[in-house]
């Protein structure tokens, strides 16, 4: 029976990934029953069981996943309408189901659906180059203000009114090029936050064209991602129905007592709740759940209980339940109530015995390696069916510590027939003589998280039981004991976890990461756990802002690559990071006319856009006749296309005067370059291209300061080194890289305490790390300068 039915999963695996679905695409569907029910059904409905390609894939998996329910008489006429490339593009197809749900299953007239999703519609690249040029024109005044920060996706939407079937990913390389064309290459200003206006003028009649272009859409932060959500009034209905082997369906539902009894408790108000285990710290994967359940409950004036989730007293530690407490404040998090499962231990073992009475759990002793092979084989446990009074007495022999560990757990009596695993008499109750963190030593036996979980949410009265799809199959389980026993059900719902490229988020390969020393510990800035993110130097508010950024809903489990995190984090970074000067590779600039005693102070700019009437968004710079610009701004030949200094050539020091390379000193071989002599131009009348961050020594003689900066790459080479038989093997050799010795302008040096970040002209965002001691400051790069995410590199 095992074997047949991993023949089976092969066999569909094989079929999913034969319509061009990605793998992790086709998994994730194996691991959704009704995902596989009805891609597998619109597949066989398509007659593509032997494959095609992966574009018609692809419109079968949405329609799979999208298609109203209500409608379903019409599904065959789509998928020929998909399989004859009438309809062959996701816009088409989005039209296409809105046009079958308003129409549910009465007939419609085929004119009316075509013309609905553009049947027949060729657009041609002449069409959309002649509509590209009229919406750049038309909005020509906007992008030669704006430039580059001019909203493309606003154009592209423009482009789309005119042609709804144009190729959107032809359109949007249209307008890129011809921006290209008219703006020229990117300028360092182009790369810059724009200013924000403080007030916004009436706009006049003649003006409102051009106003929809160049206003500020609603960003995806502000759109508010918990409208899915019921109200907690609403939860009569059925959650889920349970099909039992014998033909039986329990429709888990509250009845009118139950619900009623629930809202008189809870006033109506949303009630939800976090419930790490603390057996580890927490991660980034983590702030999305903290996002979805504090947000939800603070979106509906409602509250959020921190649930520790402390079942195995052997994996949990008093350090990681202060971790979590503290990081949940970080994350700007209020908890309404800080709430164990340990602190329902009594009222869960009450509930057993309940269970026992009523037939639906029994006292077993069969050992782990019995209990995975009857469970394979559907086979019901030889203790299954012993007199309910005998397992109550056995029961009440493991509480109080009369067996031994190992030799006799409590398992609930569900369905070993079933076509859901999680319905295989989980098991409620282990012996386990080992005292409890919280708990201290009053217990010897320990409730699972199956058991344990659905009923402390029902005990606390959660409206609204929120947990990742993984979670999704255990569903029925989690109501039939609701069920079983009569408690109120709160309303299930499972999201898309979080998956972040180049790293991995699992407790088990974190934890083994640690306890290994491949990192510097559980807040090592390479770890994509929430103390590694903020000692790196990320806030809680652009952590907050990428999970509100890319939603919360169930049908998204793609890899989030890591640069949409970083722009996030870039963004934020841009207003609040005041500008300062560290050269990390110093290379030495001998200034020939400039006398070796003088110092010149100069104003250098905290933010690009200070007013020059402002003093406190200045600090002083010593120029001196000593300098040290980056080894990797100089080169021995120069080029079109380098901006650096170079023999002969003159660049522009920033905040400060014009120099030109006038001699070249060698070391001991001709291949090492110890100093560069230059000469300056006070009357800046020189107006070279490029410009360089630069330091001096504060005085005759006297080095600048000396930081220490450490250089942060992603942590493993692949994208998904979680997929990897040797993952370990895929870890960046060249993740961490510390100079020891770079050099910073005086102010920074004096001025830098913990808690504070900064941008580095040209280098990045860095923040002081816990490290620093008095007379060593360290510095970690947040994240570079460089954005790929918003430049079309976006999952």
């Amino acid at each position: 029976m095992v074997v047949s039915e991993e023949k089976d999963e092969i066999q569909l695996l094989d079929m999913f990934l034969s319509i061009g679905l990605d793998r992790r695409t086709a998994e994730n569907a194996l691991v959704n029953p009704k995902v596989t029910a009805n891609l597998t059904a619109v597949i066989k409905e398509a007659k593509v069981v032997d494959g095609c390609s992966k574009t018609v894939g692809n419109l079968l998996y949405m329609v799979a996943t999208k298609y109203p329910a209500h409608a379903l008489i019409h599904r065959p006429v789509l998928l020929e309408y998909i399989i004859s490339s009438k309809i062959k593009n996701p816009a088409q197809l989005d039209a296409a189901l809105t046009f079958l749900s308003n129409a549910g299953p009465e007939p419609f007239q085929l004119k009316d659906f075509e013309e609905s999703c553009g049947v027949g519609v060729e657009v041609s690249i002449e069409e959309i180059r002649s509509a590209v040029t009229a919406v750049l024109e038309e909005n020509m005044d906007a992008i030669l203000e704006l430039r580059y920060h001019i909203n493309v996706g606003n154009l592209c939407g423009q482009v789309r009114k005119l042609h709804p079937w144009a190729d959107a990913k032809l359109v949007k390389e249209m307008i890129d090029e011809k921006l290209h064309g008219i703006l020229g290459e990117r300028t360092a200003a182009d790369d810059k936050k724009p200013l924000k206006k403080k007030k916004e003028k009436p706009v006049k009649v003649e003006d409102q064209t051009n106003a929809v272009v160049t206003s500020i859409p609603p960003s995806e932060e502000e759109v508010n991602p918990f409208n899915i959500f019921p109200q907690p009034e609403e939860n009569s209905k059925v959650h889920t129905e349970i099909f039992f082997s014998n033909g039986a369906i329990w429709r888990a539902h509250n009845t009118k007592e139950l619900l009623e009894k629930h809202l008189k408790a809870t006033g109506g108000k949303v009630l939800t709740r976090f419930p790490p285990e603390p057996n580890g710290y927490l991660h980034i994967g983590h702030a999305k759940a903290m996002f979805i359940d504090f947000g939800l409950a603070k979106e509906r004036n409602g509250s959020c209980y921190l649930r520790f989730d402390d079942t195995n007293p052997e994996a949990e530690k008093i350090e990681y339940i202060d971790h979590i407490q503290e990081i949940v404040k970080w994350m700007s998090w209020q908890p309404f109530k800080v709430t164990y499962t340990s602190d329902y231990f009594q009222d869960l073992y009450d509930l057993a015995v309940e269970l026992i009475h009523r037939g639906l759990a029994y006292v077993d002793h069969q050992s782990p390696e019995e209990i995975k092979e009857y469970r394979e084989k559907k086979m019901n446990s030889p203790w299954r069916d012993r007199p309910i009074t005998e397992s109550l007495k056995l029961f009440d022999d493991m509480k109080r510590g009369l067996i031994e560990e190992g030799k006799a757990i409590l398992r609930m009596k569900q369905d070993m027939q079933s076509e859901n695993k999680n319905m295989y008499d989980l098991i409620a109750y282990r012996i386990k003589f080992t005292p409890h963190p919280h708990a201290g030593d009053k217990w010897c036996i320990y409730p699972s998280y199956d058991y344990a979980h659905c009923i402390v949410d029902s005990l606390e009265n959660i409206t609204h039981s929120l947990c990742t799809l993984e979670f999704e199959i255990r569903r029925p389980s989690y109501y039939w004991l609701l069920v079983a026993l009569g408690l109120y059900q709160p309303y299930v719902w499972e999201y898309s976890r979080l998956n972040i490229s180049n790293t991995v988020m699992s407790k088990r390969k974190l934890n083994r990461l640690v306890t290994e020393k491949w990192v510097d510990g559980w807040d090592d800035p390479r770890l994509m756990t929430l103390a590694g993110l903020r000692r790196r130097g990320v806030s809680a508010t652009s952590i907050n802002a990428f999970i509100r950024g890319i939603g919360i809903t169930r049908s998204d489990n793609s890899m989030i690559r890591v640069d949409r995190l970083e722009y996030h984090i870039r963004e934020e970074l841009n207003k609040t990071a005041p500008r300062t000067m560290v050269v990390l590779h110093p290379l030495k600039v001998v200034i020939t006319n400039l006398d070796s005693g003088v110092i010149i102070d100069l104003d250098a700019k905290m933010w690009p856009d200070a007013p020059s009437d402002d003093v406190s968004s200045f600090y002083k710079v010593p120029f001196t006749n000593v300098v040290y610009i980056e080894h990797s701004d100089f080169r021995l030949k120069d080029s079109k296309d380098y901006y650096g200094l170079a023999p002969g050539k003159s660049v522009l020091l920033r905040y400060a005067f014009p120099i030109k390379c006038t001699k070249v000193i060698y070391g001991n071989d001709s291949d090492t370059i110890v100093e560069i002599q230059a000469e300056y131009d006070p009357s800046k009348k020189t107006k070279p291209k490029g410009v360089l961050h630069w330091v001096a020594q504060p005085s005759p003689g006297v080095d600048p300061p000396k930081v220490e900066v450490r250089l942060f790459e992603n942590l493993f080479l692949s994208e998904n080194p979680a997929e990897l038989e040797d993952w370990l093997s895929d870890l960046n050799p060249c993740s961490k890289e510390v100079i020891p010795e770079a050099y910073a302008v005086p102010s920074l040096a004096s001025g830098a305490v913990l808690g504070d970040k900064f941008q580095f002209e040209r280098l990045g965002y860095f923040a002081v790390d816990p490290d620093t001691t008095p007379g060593r400051l360290v510095f970690n790069r947040t994240v570079t300068l460089r954005d790929s995410y918003s430049k079309g590199g976006n999952k």
